[in-house]
């Protein structure tokens, strides 16, 4: 079904484009460096055939994921993860059109994982994916990630054009969602949380009812919205946000460059994960039938509020969890969930991680306390949210 024009700027690369964008990405300089960085006793000419080669019979968005993405973030996720986990026995069918709305963790691999999983786990679609035009540093960036099925956030713009921008994403979304023919992924938030006290923006729910043609109750239940939580036991990008946590603090007019963005997505993709989980919750298609009659205000705080809910029943808990915890309230109310072995070995693992960090006045027990709260902070919601459920 080819789209709307209107969408052009933003849509993800169509499935007849696919050959065009990929010879395109064969003859980006910026491009095939960055693959002879993993194969460089390989020639750019031998690259280019083998990958000719290998692209016989891909002609489209979800074929180039299987035939390439797939294969590769397998071994990735081997190499820095000790098992990704699924799941998804929540959701009552597996048919595509749904808008799953998620924790952010990683910038890169949030919805990469979840595309993994949906594969791995026979659902018959991936998803496709918001991202902030922010991001998009180099040409190839964004042709790569548009063949990946995203779609583009525009940031930076005037309040006028950042309407209209909404405006248009969210069309996008509805026409997507509307043909059943996809999934989308979004972030509950723009931007990760970096204390990981995760909570859903209004305005994120907001903007998916800036473009439907109906009132704000029939937009979000058109969305068909599927809370996802995503846990990490450990962080590898938790150096780096505590060290802008003391940037920020510092400086309150601190900004990450292009090089932190760079450095957050490097680290992000390679750095050590140790256990993952991804959790689906229901549909909230029925639940939100009881709020079809709430002003828009207080509809959008009550979805964003089930979201959350939903969001933090659904973590999984680790050891690394518990431990920072009982030492960031310098207790032992959680003992019983780990063991003395484990606590020393997250000591020193944050040690590590705090002598990584590169700042001229260093605020070690900042630092630490910054740390400390990013993995306590899933189980102090998780705990409020079952206890108020």
């Amino acid at each position: 079904m080819k789209l709307p024009s209107e969408f052009d700027a933003i849509r993800p690369v169509a499935d007849e484009e696919i050959r065009e964008n990929f010879e395109s990405l064969l003859h980006d300089r910026l491009f095939m460096q960055v693959l002879r960085g993993f194969v460089p006793w390989l020639s750019k000419s031998v690259i280019r055939t083998f990958l000719r080669l290998t692209a016989i019979g891909v002609h489209s968005a979800l074929a180039f994921q299987k035939r390439y993405m797939l294969r590769a973030m397998h071994i990735l996720l081997r190499r820095t993860t000790r098992g990704v986990t699924f799941a998804h026995d929540a959701l009552s069918t597996r048919s595509a059109g749904y808008t799953y709305i998620s924790n952010h963790r990683d910038i890169v691999l949030d919805s990469a994982i979840l595309s993994v999983v949906l594969i791995d786990h026979k659902f018959p679609n991936t998803v496709q994916i918001a991202i902030g035009d922010n991001l998009l540093i180099y040409p190839w960036i964004e042709r790569f990630v548009r063949m990946n099925k995203a779609f583009i956030v525009r940031r930076s713009l005037s309040p006028k054009e950042l309407l209209l921008s909404s405006q248009l994403m969210s069309r996008y979304m509805h026409h997507v969602i509307a043909t059943g023919t996809d999934n989308i992924w979004i972030a509950q938030r723009e931007g990760r949380a970096k204390d990981s006290n995760d909570r859903t923006q209004p305005s994120v729910l907001r903007m998916m009812t800036l473009g439907a043609d109906s009132t704000p109750f029939e937009a979000l239940r058109s969305m068909h919205l599927v809370p996802l939580t995503i846990s990490y036991e450990y962080d590898p990008c938790d150096y780096l946000k505590a060290r802008e946590f003391q940037l920020k603090r510092d400086n309150p007019a601190f900004k990450k460059s292009q090089k932190d963005d760079l450095d957050n997505m490097r680290v992000g993709i390679l750095g050590k994960k140790g256990r993952v989980h991804y959790q689906l919750a229901p549909c909230i298609d029925e639940w939100i039938e009881d709020y079809k009659d709430l002003p828009t205000k207080e509809l959008l705080e009550a979805v964003a509020q089930r979201i959350d809910t939903e969001i933090h029943k659904g973590y999984r808990i680790f050891a690394t969890n518990y431990i920072a915890a009982d030492l960031l309230e310098d207790n032992t109310r959680f003992v019983e969930h780990y063991t003395a072995k484990e606590c020393a070995q997250f000591e020193e693992y944050l040690q590590g991680r705090i002598a990584l960090i590169d700042l001229p006045e260093k605020d070690v027990p900042f630092l630490r306390e910054r740390m400390l709260t990013m993995y306590a902070n899933p189980l102090y919601n998780q705990l409020k949210a079952l206890q108020n459920d």
